[in-house]
């Protein structure tokens, strides 16, 4: 018996809860230089990095805090004017308080 599509991402939720940041990471990012390796070209790859783990950090905790930009930088452990200066740069929209789930 085949697990349903739903089942599959239980699975899959319920694994990433066992599994590390770091060790996430790691995978991807062998998955992606073994891509180089074999004649693959990628530029910047510190800076999509970078872009590909904060943009959604940053879009979550805004959500969690309802928008409230002081309790994310808070909750971030960033200064305010930093995290105003990412949500520029990434193009982030602001949630309102009522947008919160």
């Amino acid at each position: 018996m085949t697990p349903s599509h739903g089942q599959s991402n239980n699975l899959f939720v319920a694994n990433l809860n066992k599994v590390s940041l770091e060790k996430l990471v790691r995978s991807k990012l062998e998955v992606i230089l073994k891509q180089i390796e074999e004649g693959g070209r990628v530029k910047n790859l510190y800076s999509q990095v970078m872009e590909q783990v904060e943009r959604p950090m940053i879009e979550l905790a805004l959500r969690l805090q309802g928008g409230n930009q002081i309790k994310t930088a808070e909750l971030l452990g960033i200064n305010r004017n930093t995290l105003r200066k990412k949500i520029t740069t990434y193009k982030i929209k602001v949630p309102t308080a009522s947008s919160k789930q």
